[in-house]
């Protein structure tokens, strides 16, 4: 059994989705671990990982809608409020969805779909120096 850590920044420019799926396969080739499991983690509480379609655009359009009519700013309920008007939404954004993936890995590659993509998911408004982690183990 072999194992393998690297920590990666991805640079956001507020709110949007960043695709870090290059990323994740130099990463998985890198090590030469032919069969096993890679797992994506951000360490952060304010965004996360998703594993989406990434052949049309209008995918991550309809994403940022969708969380943003999900959980909008100005819910007037809210009580964690300090760090600004977009925190508290970023929070329960992440809690709906997950902070980390678990990828098969076969034949030294990443599994995933003809159409899938991994992807960090930044809902804080501002840009972000995200840290995101990859673990391999496997053989």
């Amino acid at each position: 059994m072999h194992q393998a850590i690297d920590n990666h920044i991805v640079e956001t420019r507020g709110q949007g989705l960043f695709e870090v799926t290059r990323t994740l396969r130099s990463f998985v080739a890198s090590t030469r671990i032919e069969t096993g499991l890679v797992t994506a983690y951000v360490r952060h509480t304010s965004c996360s990982l998703l594993i989406q379609e990434n052949a049309d655009a209008d995918v991550q359009t309809d994403m940022m809608g969708f969380f943003g009519r999900l959980v909008p700013e100005g819910m007037d309920w809210l009580v964690h409020t300090t760090e600004g008007p977009d925190d508290m939404p970023a929070h329960i954004k992440a809690a709906l969805t997950q902070t980390s993936i678990g990828i098969p890995i076969s034949g030294g590659r990443a599994v995933l779909g003809t159409w899938q993509g991994l992807y960090l998911f930044e809902h804080r408004r501002r840009p972000h120096r995200r840290e995101l982690v990859f673990h391999i183990i496997g053989e």
